[in-house]
């Protein structure tokens, strides 16, 4: 009876011991001690959360602090977008004019051209999120509605994102008092990782209802944008050294940034299922606009710690379905606190 309770005890205190090692159950205390190093070392701040929407993987810091999202806020316009499109109230093949009035400065190509011109709305958001294009945006926001973008955030249980203004336009009207801190708009880590998954796990159906006939193609159209955005100076930094113009990339990812601020939120087609990672590092004292950016560099670091730990195997644009994700691994979401705001 005595040899049975030992042996009974050696091997509850092994599996006990091994769950606790084991990186694929549930939050990864582990990584997240290796990515506070990484945050530790850089002269400002970071908020960041990855997950592994297969296994249930997920690491934190700062995962919920409301920060500034610069052009990461473009996700959120996506979002509604595929929203609208799926419920007819917007098509990918519907025509845009371009007007000189609407025409921004800063990032893209759109604010050079010669004006009337007209786009698709796919057209339109394509040059917002490859070329991170203000005018562009700007012109999305204003076929979407700002307040029907704001519904679309809460509806998805988001609670600490808000897209405030049209870019470089001064906001207008009745402003939440945290408008003139956060400027463009706010968000959290968690909750702009929550939107990747959404994305990359198909799921638009914001009441959890199942998913519509043409879900797939329109998540294949977003991702398929998003796999083209040309700033690789963050989270790809470090994962992928390719001409993905020529071999498609393993990642999709939309960046943002300011003079104090770097922000790179990605879906990542990792040979350990699909991760996502939003990760944001800001109160900067490097405001170089350039690739040695040192809050720029941290992205890199902080993403390739998390395959590293997570997918030693590395990444690979085959093991994810970018042409149907609802037939993609981890669509289910279980375990997952990002796909279960």
């Amino acid at each position: 009876m005595i040899r049975r309770l030992l042996a009974f005890a050696l091997t509850f205190f092994s599996c006990t011991f091994a769950f606790a090692q084991d990186p694929a159950a549930g939050e990864d205390r582990e990584l997240e001690q290796q990515l506070q190093a990484i945050a530790a070392a850089l002269h400002g701040k970071v908020a960041l959360y990855a997950e592994n929407l297969k296994t249930g993987q997920s690491a934190g810091l700062a995962a919920d602090e409301p920060v500034k999202t610069a052009s990461t806020i473009k996700m959120a316009i996506l979002l509604d977008a595929a929203e609208q499109i799926r419920a007819g109230h917007a098509s990918f093949g519907e025509k845009l004019v371009l007007s000189h009035e609407n025409q921004v400065e800063g990032s893209g190509v759109l604010g050079e051209l010669d004006t009337p011109l007209a786009l698709t709305l796919r057209d339109t958001l394509t040059l917002m999120v490859v070329l991170s294009d203000n005018t562009a945006t700007n012109m999305a926001i204003d076929r979407l509605g700002l307040a029907r973008i704001n519904d679309t955030l809460k509806a998805a249980g988001l609670k600490q994102s808000y897209l405030y203004k049209k870019v470089y336009v001064p906001a207008t009207g009745p402003m939440p008092a945290d408008q003139p801190r956060f400027g463009l708009g706010k968000t959290t880590a968690r909750e702009m990782a929550q939107i990747m998954a959404r994305l990359a796990q198909c799921r638009l159906a914001l009441d959890g209802s199942a998913a519509g006939p043409g879900d797939g193609a329109i998540c294949a159209t977003i991702l398929h944008m998003l796999r083209n955005q040309q700033d690789r100076d963050g989270i790809p930094r470090y994962l992928e050294f390719l001409d993905t113009s020529e071999h498609g990339s393993a990642i999709a990812n939309k960046t943002g940034a300011l003079d104090a601020l770097r922000a790179d939120v990605a879906l990542i087609a990792s040979k350990a299922g699909p991760v996502v990672i939003a990760a944001y590092t800001y109160d900067n004292a490097d405001q170089r606009w350039n690739g040695d950016n040192e809050g720029q560099q941290t992205l890199g670091k902080l993403a390739k710690a998390v395959l590293e730990r997570w997918s030693p195997g590395g990444i690979d644009p085959a093991s994810f379905d970018w042409e149907n994700p609802l037939l993609g691994p981890g669509r289910d979401g279980k375990g997952s606190s990002a796909t279960q705001p």
